[in-house]
């Protein structure tokens, strides 16, 4: 059992959360593959949100958080949690590891690959597509991630080409931020970014998020940051903003 957002074993460093402590409203049905968990909900799915996990977990790990959301009955979200593909890992000996990209060094420039980073972005447009193709509009979607997974989220749902509902990034940064400025989207020039990070985070510095963050709000993007006082975790705290950031960016659309 893993109590905190971080966990050393045999001095790898993976990042994993905690289980989820309540009942969700929402009834889903969990559907599971090779490449990633889908969370069905009861009823037609009006919104999605895609969520990647970090360095060394999978999947599974960030499934129970769904509970602990509590989103209404009256908004069905579709939750996408797919499974980073096995590599060697620089930081950690080599040793083969679920990982969006190689991290070779905990510095600016060792801390992302650019062409393993490049092959996941990919494989998350894919994912946004395929939701598109499915019904569901792109700014109904959400695109979320932790540590690294948050480093792939920001990178992709900056690139994409349709506008989504809005980027979700816990305990992350910003990888290559000098190449944002030439390869950002305009379509989502305004999406909502919702960031938040532990003040005594040892894997990711909050210093590394609060870079992000700065390098985002000055290109004008709108940045909504809460910090706490947590480790390299998700804490109750940040959940419930989670949820409520949620209800707002996907809020039933009403035309008039």
């Amino acid at each position: 059992m893993h109590s905190r957002g971080v966990v050393v074993n045999c001095e790898l460093r993976t990042e994993r959360i905690s289980p989820a402590l309540h009942p969700s409203p929402m009834h889903y049905t969990s559907l599971a593959s090779e490449l990633e968990i889908t969370l069905e909900p009861a009823v037609p799915a009006t919104a999605c949100v895609v969520l990647l996990h970090g360095l060394g977990a999978d999947g599974w790990d960030f499934v129970p958080i769904v509970e602990e959301l509590r989103l209404p009955e009256s908004l069905p979200v579709r939750w996408v949690f797919p499974h980073a593909p096995l590599r060697p890992v620089t930081v950690n000996a080599g040793y083969v590891m679920r990982a969006w990209y190689d991290i070779r060094s905990f510095t600016p420039e060792g801390r992302a690959d650019a062409a393993g980073l490049a092959e996941s972005v990919a494989r998350v447009g894919t994912y946004l597509e395929q939701e598109v193709a499915r019904g569901i509009a792109a700014s109904r979607i959400v695109l979320a991630g932790f540590s690294q997974g948050g480093a792939v989220a920001l990178s992709a749902g900056l690139r994409f080409r349709e506008r989504l509902a809005g980027l979700l990034a816990l305990s992350t940064y910003l990888p290559f931020p000098a190449r944002l400025e030439a390869e950002k989207s305009a379509a989502n020039a305004d999406v909502p970014i919702l960031m938040c990070h532990g003040r005594m985070d040892p894997v990711v510095p909050i210093a590394m998020g609060s870079e992000a963050r700065d390098v985002l709000s000055a290109q004008g993007y709108a940045v909504e940051w809460h910090e706490y006082p947590m480790e390299h975790e998700v804490c109750a705290a940040e959940l419930a903003e989670m949820a409520k950031w949620l209800q707002g960016v996907l809020a039933p659309q009403v035309s008039g």
